[in-house]
């Protein structure tokens, strides 16, 4: 399944990367990789997920306290947020009106 992340779930992506790895080298690299884990377990299983809302679901990161909240439409897998558990919950509901999805 093809799978796109919303612009701002691409920015918060990118910015978690560079914050691991700033802690550790080499652990930003294991964070994409779990989340690109997660994505890969969504397309599979997309109805496996805790759902958020009517269209939205949530699949949690191995390892770290993030989860990849998504859409599926189209057939498209879309990325709406690359949340971190412990911050703003739901701060990505206007993510899910975007025409730019």
């Amino acid at each position: 399944m093809k799978f796109s992340f919303h612009p701002q779930a691409e920015l918060e992506f990118d910015s978690a990367v560079q914050y691991y790895e700033t802690c550790q080298p080499g652990l930003g690299l294991e964070f994409a990789e779990e989340v690109y884990a997660a994505v890969a377990r969504i397309s599979v299983y997309p109805n496996a997920w805790t759902a958020l809302s009517v269209n939205t679901r949530r699949c949690l990161v191995s390892r770290f306290p993030f989860g990849v909240v998504f859409q599926i439409k189209d057939e498209m897998l879309r990325i709406i947020a690359v949340a971190h558990l412990q911050r703003k919950p739901g701060y990505w509901k206007k993510r899910t009106r975007s025409k730019r999805l």
